[in-house]
């Protein structure tokens, strides 16, 4: 799922997709130059959860995108390679890493947090260090601002409402029938889209006003945020159909919805 954030404080879905389990460069690379096609001629920022090749795919579509890793993920998955006792300590310890007023105080807090902790769990030093390009961009921005481009917490509140939905049909004949569940789901969000011509809202996800500062002037690139979620779970779900292919067109402002 990607969703995008406007300088203006608009929110859109730019579309979803039913991954086949394997989302390697060339996967990434062909959703990405989709939504390029669609009318995304540029993203100033784009925050992900650890998906694998993603940033090498960003580069080659966009190259002055900002790649940007979810803290919330990569903290969850820091605990993976912990014993459940020492969760909190851990926690503790890393939180003055990404709190740091800079990427150089944060370094210094990241080569303490491997002294104390580098011996006894060396798989979370590694997880760190092989994500630390994407970890730091963040850093350079206000609290303020960090708040919103440090995390995917936009997309998962959306797919906990797709869950809802799926949950409440559980089985479905196709896969086609599970994406329509999800795209009801995605228009139910803003009561006030009405039909058009072409459906609900014209066929377009509703744009929503989101809590990130406005900049003035001429328009500027949206942050976009990108998700593996819930689509998973709706295709396994799912017999065997046919795939979704149509596409909803998006104009210039890079709105628009994938069904």
């Amino acid at each position: 799922m990607a969703l995008a954030v406007t300088t203006e404080g608009n929110r859109d879905i730019l579309g979803r997709w039913v991954g086949d389990g394997g989302e390697g460069a060339k996967y990434w690379l062909q959703v990405l130059t989709e939504i390029k096609n669609r009318g995304v001629e540029d993203v100033l920022m784009l925050v992900c959860d650890e998906l694998k090749h993603l940033p090498d795919s960003v580069g080659a579509v966009w190259p002055e995108t900002v790649v940007q890793t979810c803290i919330v993920h990569l903290m969850r998955n820091s605990f993976r390679y912990a014993a459940r006792q020492d969760w909190d300590k851990i926690s503790r310890a890393l939180k003055p890493v990404y709190q740091a007023a800079t990427v150089s105080e944060a370094e210094e807090r990241f080569l303490e947090f491997g002294e104390e902790w580098g011996r006894k769990y060396p798989a979370i030093v590694r997880l760190w260090e092989n994500a630390w390009a994407e970890f730091v961009p963040f850093l350079q921005f206000d609290r303020e601002i960090r708040r919103i481009v440090c995390t995917t917490n936009a997309i998962e509140s959306v797919n906990a409402r797709i869950r809802k939905a799926v949950r409440a049909r559980r089985h479905f004949p196709t896969e086609q029938a599970a994406l329509k569940c999800v795209y009801l789901a995605v228009m139910a969000l803003d009561p006030r889209a009405r039909a058009g011509p072409d459906g609900p809202n014209d066929g377009k996800a509703p744009s929503t006003p989101s809590k990130s500062p406005s900049t003035a002037g001429s328009p500027q690139p949206p942050v976009l945020a990108c998700n593996d979620g819930v689509l998973g779970q709706t295709q396994r779900r799912a017999r065997q159909g046919a795939h979704a292919t149509d596409r909803v067109d998006c104009g210039p402002s890079g709105t628009g919805l994938a069904l």
